[in-house]
């Protein structure tokens, strides 16, 4: 049990007083132009009096057309500042650090939410993108700066980039939609530059101690678990960022590449050398065992999505009970009303098949 509840260090930023960090998740809750609504307050600041170590945002978009989804919180203008700033300073206060997820959704931003043609690396017949110019990628990188530069105004400890999940970042890093011909398409270590000169520009203009975490995906999204790992490997011992989220589906699969067939997925990061990078892992971490055995298994710290979801004091909970298991699904609205999520996240919840009571039939 001690593990868990080990506080972490990091090279740069305050350290977690324990091993749960809060999974940047979809919520659905913030104003139409990105501004900070009191919902969305409410659900992450309850997350930090429930014990995490870390709370993060949901994703928040670094520019507007980037938006990925309704009532996506943004960090795209100074705009933004008030709500932010008011937000940084209540996690803090209840004792976790405050870190902001900075995303842009490329070819996954929605037409008709966005208002023009979405985004990708390279022309998307499927999604009806267009290919950025390179002057709109190098725009791209300024504006993932720049919105870390506000998150350090508003007063958050660290940001996170989000380089997983098909996103903007993670199209870039695939052989298959990064068809680019300059120096940001080709070789892995092209399609790699833009997350690169990202974590430069952040570490050039933020204060020296910013804390800097990056998520990415290592399979689906068109990438390659070889490459992926490749690119973890090279980061981490790098050290310009200070965190590794990886976003894992399940943290007790095997791969989906048959050459990587015969051990976790997990155990492709946990074996490389970090460094002084901290490595966390996401996937189905429902019970406080599943979260041992994560650490157990070389993980740093755990990141705990539909678990905090279901109850905002999860870390405080396995403090308590070393055996505890989540409420089983699904759940009543009245739950979530109960566990600080607003009317537009338990709607959102409620699509997600098997986790919301529907009402009976006739």
């Amino acid at each position: 049990m001690s593990d868990l509840f080990t506080p972490l260090s990091f090279t740069r930023g305050p350290a977690m007083k324990n091993r749960f960090m809060l999974a940047p998740l979809t919520n659905l809750q913030s104003h139409p132009d990105g501004t900070l609504s009191d919902d969305e307050f409410h659900w992450l600041t309850f997350r930090a009096e429930g014990g995490f170590g870390l709370t993060m945002t949901c994703a928040a978009h670094v520019q507007r057309q980037g938006q990925g989804f309704p009532g996506q919180l943004g960090v795209f203008g100074d705009e933004h500042l008030p709500g932010l700033t008011r937000l940084a300073a209540a996690i803090k206060a209840a004792g976790s650090i405050a870190a902001v997820q900075l995303h842009h959704a490329g070819m996954r931003s929605p037409k008709d939410l966005i208002g023009e043609a979405p985004v990708c690396p390279s022309e998307d017949e499927e999604t009806g993108s267009r290919a950025l110019t390179l002057a709109e990628v190098e725009q791209l990188v300024e504006d993932f700066v720049a919105a870390a530069v506000r998150a350090e105004k508003a007063g958050f400890d660290g940001v996170e980039i989000h380089g997983a999940h098909g996103y903007i970042i993670c199209q870039f890093l695939s052989p298959t939609l990064n068809r680019r011909t300059d120096r940001y398409g080709g070789s892995p270590e092209n399609r790699a530059r833009i997350l690169h000169e990202i974590i430069a520009g952040i570490r050039a203009r933020c204060r020296p101690d910013l804390n800097l975490g990056l998520r990415l995906s290592p399979e689906r999204f068109d990438v390659q678990l070889a490459e992926i790992r490749d690119l973890a490997q090279a980061l981490m011992t790098g050290g310009q960022i200070d965190y590794l989220d990886m976003s894992l589906w399940d943290v007790a699969k095997e791969p989906n590449e048959e050459a990587f067939k015969g051990k976790t997925l997990m155990s492709y990061f946990t074996e490389l050398d970090r460094g002084n990078v901290r490595l966390g892992v996401a996937g189905k971490i429902m019970s406080a065992q599943t979260a041992r055995q994560c650490l157990e298994n070389g993980a740093d710290y755990v990141l705990i999505g539909r678990a905090a979801i279901l109850h905002h004091d999860y870390p405080q909970k396995v403090a308590a009970d070393p055996d505890f298991t989540p409420i089983a699904l699904p759940v009543t609205r009245e739950h979530l009303q109960a566990e600080g999520l607003g009317p537009a996240f338990v709607d959102y919840m409620n699509t997600w098949k098997g986790f919301v009571v529907q009402p009976a039939t006739v």
